[in-house]
């Protein structure tokens, strides 16, 4: 999946449908603590790489919006806390 530059900046407000967009591609997305996050495992990834790619053409740069990604993860019960033994986002009781 390569990392093409649109020069577009995604908006605040469109993270709920980046993560719904991410979401229906068939990926896991979920916050890593508080400061990082993930679109899925490697193999959800690579079966949705075409998809990824056009929801980053679509909703552009993020990465200036990481911190506001993860907290609206965490709103949504899905993040896990690092650890030796993380576990899965759908333990935290707000699995959405």
């Amino acid at each position: 999946m390569a990392k093409r530059e649109s020069g577009r900046l995604m908006l605040e407000s469109e993270i709920p449908a980046f993560v719904d967009a991410v979401i229906e591609a068939g990926c896991d997305i979920c916050a890593i603590g508080h400061d990082c996050y993930v679109l899925g495992d490697l193999e959800e990834m690579d079966a949705a790489a075409d998809e990824l790619d056009r929801i980053g053409e679509v909703f552009g740069d993020r990465d200036f919006l990481l911190l506001e990604i993860v907290a609206y993860l965490r709103s949504l019960g899905r993040y896990i806390e690092p650890g030796p033994s993380p576990g899965h986002w759908t333990e935290n009781g707000k699995a959405h």
